[in-house]
């Protein structure tokens, strides 16, 4: 599979959480997860196991999401995707307590791809957005 084609499919089956523990056919053992969170850089060490969890806990604060890839490109080994995910707030995210409102997250990484697998990623969440969202909701509800 082109770069491309495995991280369209790793959308279509893991990120969209339809088949999380399908992470390891497309990941690396170990993948190094680039992350900015409160403006600070920080890098973890994800495995297929560890990644299919994170997707388990989206379901479980966002039920059964949908996920739409707005840009998807490609150059070499890596692959650029900003995406947009909409999902109702079901159960507890950052404190908040589960409105049933819908939040929508956009976000957007850049993906390593080496010998087939996803090796390393880089990504960016609108944090301010989805907590803008959960204060809303939780004023309306």
């Amino acid at each position: 599979m082109t770069p491309e084609q495995i991280i369209r499919k790793f959308f279509e089956e893991v990120r969209s959480g339809k088949n999380p523990d399908y992470s390891n056919q497309l990941m690396s053992e170990q993948v190094l997860a680039h992350q900015i969170v409160s403006e600070e850089e920080q890098t973890v060490l994800r495995t297929p196991k560890d990644y299919a969890e994170h997707v388990r806990e989206m379901t479980e604060a966002y039920g059964n999401y949908s996920l739409e890839i707005q840009e998807l490109l490609v150059q070499g080994s890596k692959v650029y995707v900003r995406w947009r995910q909409v999902g109702a707030h079901v159960g507890v995210v950052d404190g908040y307590q589960p409105t049933g409102l819908t939040i929508t997250q956009m976000t957007s990484a850049v993906y390593k791809i080496e010998g087939g697998k996803i090796t390393e990623y880089w990504i960016q969440i609108d944090r301010s957005g989805i907590k803008k969202q959960l204060e809303y909701n939780k004023h309306i509800k």
